[in-house]
């Protein structure tokens, strides 16, 4: 007996001092963190001879500290990335395609939600989500209350989104806005909501199909902006950017309305005294839009040999029904597998819910880069409101600093 009990001991030594270790990053978000550390714990159990080594550090930083560590051949052999990096990560060569043999386009193609295309260049995946994310209309019921509207019954259109706000709106004596109908935040997830929701419900798109071209400097575009912007210029229901963030005013009970991601129903369930619901995005002329984004993981340059084999399976795993589920349930964030999302406890919950049916019509942005388009959008509003320019002058603006950044992006591929 003792013998085969020495046996199994050797064996199980000689397992862990042949395993292999592989290094994880994601970015410093505790209920992030705390997930991947039991999906870590999951996937060792199951698969003895890998060590999973997970790091973190600030977002601030995370960019910067990726970059710099695998130009080395040093960090990680599987990395999270925001989608709307993608480009930058592969002009970078921080990345490598994903293998065909456990990742086959049919398979991602058939279960993954399509905004998930965005990242299959040349042919070739690069990266997959655990988690999308879309974007909802949170309205606060008791503010809705002291209005006179009904709490329960949030505006369905974008008709009613400017008759609602209007009605929600306090200003004090000297007519200044201290409660807003709506919040006005396009640094944070408006750029979003007005290129792929407001657009394409006024019949146009953001760009032409192979995403080389501006289009929204048409007539739908047009009158996508100034709708948006119409909500600080004629029915001044609005402050952009009121008390620095919108999420920071509806937590603070002066917003009656907030349009925002599925990551932030965390914050508002922590806050005490917040009443609040979550809808789908007002629709127009019967047109429904809504935009997803995601956060991916991807297998370095830096992964070879049994470093490469091994970080394939683990990327497998955290992209498994199972990790997804997990992923939902402890972060909040939904899941990228259709048939997960789906699931009759899931589609039905009253928070989650509104986010999960958005998908089915939602699109994604390939930002050639994030955080300069963005500000594209953030630029086209203050010429408006700061400066007095017309609308349709400043969308003219964006659109050329747009293409630009496209025209470059494209050029140096």
């Amino acid at each position: 007996m003792r013998q085969v009990i020495f046996i199994i001991y050797i064996f199980l030594i000689g397992n862990i001092a042949n395993a292999v270790d592989i290094e994880y990053w994601q970015y410093s978000y505790k209920a992030r963190l705390d997930a991947m550390d039991k999906l870590i714990d999951a996937f060792e159990a199951e698969n003895p001879d890998i060590n999973v080594i997970h790091t973190n550090f600030p977002y601030a930083q995370y960019r910067t500290k990726v970059a710099a560590s695998v130009a080395a051949g040093e960090g990680p052999d599987v990395v999270q990335l925001y989608y709307g990096w993608l480009d930058d990560y592969l002009s970078a060569e921080i990345l490598q395609p994903l293998s065909k043999e456990n990742f086959p386009d049919h398979m991602i193609e058939s279960k993954f939600f399509p905004m998930v295309s965005s990242m299959k260049v040349n042919d070739n995946y690069y990266a997959l989500p655990t988690a999308v994310r879309s974007l909802g209309l949170f309205w606060n019921k008791k503010i809705f209350r002291e209005a006179g509207l009904d709490p329960n019954k949030p505006p369905k259109t974008l008709d009613e989104l400017i008759d609602y706000a209007k009605k929600l709106t306090k200003r004090d004596k000297a007519g200044n806005i201290i409660q807003v109908g709506l919040t006005m935040g396009p640094i944070n997830q408006d750029h979003n909501w007005w290129r792929e929701v407001l657009v394409r419900q006024f019949g146009g798109v953001p760009y032409n199909d192979d995403n080389t071209k501006v289009t929204y400097t048409d007539e739908a575009g047009l009158k996508a902006f100034q709708y948006y912007a119409d909500f600080v210029l004629k029915h001044k229901t609005s402050v952009v950017d009121f008390m620095d963030k919108g999420e920071i005013a509806f937590k603070a009970g002066r917003a009656a309305m907030h349009i925002d991601g599925s990551f932030v129903l965390s914050l508002f369930n922590r806050t005490r005294r917040l009443e609040w619901g979550v809808t789908e995005l007002p629709s127009h002329n019967g047109l429904k839009a809504n935009f997803s984004s995601y956060w991916v993981n991807g297998i370095t340059s830096k992964a070879e040999g049994e470093k490469r084999i091994a970080a394939e399976k683990f990327l497998k795993f955290i992209t498994s029904d199972k990790a997804m589920q997990l992923w939902l349930d402890e972060v909040g964030e939904l899941p990228a597998k259709r048939n997960v999302a789906k699931q009759e406890g899931n589609i039905n919950d009253p928070e989650f819910g509104p986010f999960i049916r958005g998908l089915d019509y939602a699109f994604s942005t390939r930002f050639y880069s994030e955080s300069a388009q963005r500000k594209t959008v953030v630029d086209m509003l203050d010429r408006i409101v700061l400066l007095g320019m017309s609308v349709e002058e400043s969308l003219e603006i964006a659109a050329k600093e747009d293409q630009a950044i496209i025209d470059k992006a494209v050029n140096d591929d």
